[in-house]
């Protein structure tokens, strides 16, 4: 069983892993409010409900969806795709990193939710669904376009429908011409703003209008070291005028920026933007937001330059009650017993699904070892967001139907890669833990193995910690109760193609040109516990 599921969904995999989780008796929240990888963060009210969504690049289910009702306790319901089709490097894992779905968006128009997102390499793609836990409508394919990203939709009050969207790597701003279903653009686009000096890598557009004004919202600046721009003009085509409205400042948030609003039926308005913070991807912090004079104020203006900068603690949103603080930790265990996977489990590019079973004897997550050079080219390695500010994992595997040339295990998949695992050498299985250097050559990677003992039964214990410093220690059991180090103490732990490291559970066979699958590693638990 899936023990602690409704905890989890509501705090530990969404909220931050401090007391940043919830409101405190004082009636205060602390940022980040979801200390977890949901990058480039959009975000819609409907009613009482609130959702957001976020990039998943080429990873799958894509684009997450997330419910609250008061802006501080998330919950994940869904996700809008379960696979990327629009081209085959989403079928091979070694390619398409760091592509797949960029910067979504999310609005809520004529009783649908509808959900926007470019792929850099092939182009603007939309879904729809009556709710957002779904079922959502297959991907329709608007435009088929190169070097496309960040698009929004916008529905006027006076008939017409427009796409805003940028281009790869921040460029200009684009605003087509959009059929009223959403589906068709009608031209190729007008630029209606561009400025490089003062507003470099301009991109995660959002587009609303209020009083009057066209308002276009898009971070500047770059992921580590920007800001959040907001454009504005009385007419849809321009003139727009621009402002710098949040920055880091004297704060501790690099790179505030790249979220949406919404408004309260009391008038509060809240900004949700992220945190660009390594391993652990980009973490969701909310902010306080005001309008001054037409122009929103986002956050606390700490130096007086006219420019918000984020706040580590506020008073809770009006339609938040206080309660006591949470504890600093909680745990999950998945004994993938429940017929289908949960919800915050994604594979790395899409299944081979005939090589994956949640139906063997005895029960468990099993995987057949399909040939691959190293664990980024692994086929059906299955993972989940890293949760700050510490997390730990434990895995139960099954390694009684491992083949020679076989490896299975325990991983962070991300840029600097590294595992704890099994490799059966004839008929010999032992215990290794590898990370890869060299991770800025993609293609030279090299790996360095730290070689264990020889396993005695038919199952071990796993185990990786991943520390507030952004390091990893990898260790081992053979009675699930006393654990063995492996390897270094401090193995960094990086960002993964524009994500946050992995978590990760792989087996794979040796060499990449083996004509047959190997054998087949069985997981039988994982347990996830975080906190500092």
């Amino acid at each position: 069983m899936r023990i602690g599921l409704g905890r989890i969904l509501t705090f530990g995999v969404l909220l931050g892993a401090t007391s940043a989780w919830c409101a405190a008796s004082t009636g205060t929240y602390r940022n980040p409010i979801i200390f977890a990888d949901y990058s480039d963060p959009d975000i819609v009210r409907v009613g009482d409900d609130f959702y957001l969504i976020s990039s998943e690049f080429h990873l799958v289910p894509g684009i997450p969806i997330l419910h609250s009702r008061d802006l501080i306790r998330w919950r994940l319901i869904g996700h809008v795709y379960p696979r990327l089709t629009m081209d085959p490097k989403y079928d091979r894992p070694g390619y398409g990193y760091g592509e797949g779905c960029w910067a979504p968006s999310i609005r809520y128009h004529e009783g649908k939710f509808w959900v926007y997102f470019c792929t850099p390499g092939e182009g603007l793609y939309m879904s729809t669904a009556l709710h957002p836990a779904g079922p959502w409508e297959p991907l329709h394919e608007v435009r088929r376009a190169r070097g496309w990203e960040d698009p929004c939709p916008f529905w006027d009050d006076d008939g017409n429908a427009y796409l805003v969207r940028g281009a790869v790597f921040g460029g200009p701003v684009v605003i087509h011409r959009m059929s009223w279903d959403g589906r068709r653009l009608l031209d190729d686009g007008t630029t209606v703003y561009q400025n490089m000096v003062e507003h470099p890598v301009l991109e995660g557009f959002k587009m609303h209008k209020r009083n009057g004004w066209y308002y276009i919202w898009g971070p500047a600046g770059g992921v580590e070291n920007g800001w959040q721009t907001v454009l504005r003009s009385t007419y849809v085509w321009g003139p727009y005028e621009a402002r710098r409205v949040l920055e880091q400042g004297s704060t501790p948030v690099n790179g505030p920026h790249q979220g949406g609003f919404v408004e309260l039926d009391n008038g509060e308005f809240w900004f949700a933007h992220f945190q660009s913070s390594g391993c652990f991807g980009r973490i969701v912090h909310l902010q306080p937001m005001r309008w001054e004079q037409d122009w929103p104020v986002i956050g606390r203006d700490i130096d007086g330059n006219g420019v918000g900068e984020p706040v580590a603690e506020w008073r809770l949103p009006s339609i938040a009650a206080p309660r006591e603080a949470a504890d600093e930790s909680w745990e999950c265990v998945d004994r993938f017993d429940t017929g289908t996977l949960a919800l915050d489990w994604q594979w790395n590019h899409n299944p081979r699904d005939e090589y994956w079973s949640l139906s063997s004897p005895g029960g468990g997550l099993t995987l057949t070892a399909l040939p691959a050079r190293d664990l980024r080219f692994a086929f059906n390695t299955l993972t989940r967001k890293l949760i700050g500010p510490e997390m730990t994992v434990t895995v139960e595997l099954d390694i009684g139907g491992m083949q020679n040339r076989d490896v299975a295990g325990l991983c962070l998949l991300c840029e600097r890669y590294s595992w704890v695992g099994v490799a059966k050498q004839g008929a010999k299985s032992s215990l290794r833990m590898v990370r890869a250097v060299k991770p800025e050559d993609f293609d030279d990677i090299e790996e360095k193995t730290v070689k264990g003992p020889v396993c005695s039964g038919g199952k071990v214990w796993l185990r990786v910690h991943v520390a507030a410093d952004q390091t990893a220690s990898y260790a081992y059991s053979f009675d699930g109760a006393n654990f063995t180090a492996i390897g270094p103490a401090n193995v960094p732990v990086t960002q993964g193609w524009w994500k946050g490291a992995k978590v990760g559970l792989f087996a794979y066979t040796t060499p990449e040109d083996r004509k047959n699958p190997g054998g087949q590693a069985r997981f039988l638990s994982v347990r996830c516990t975080t906190g500092r």
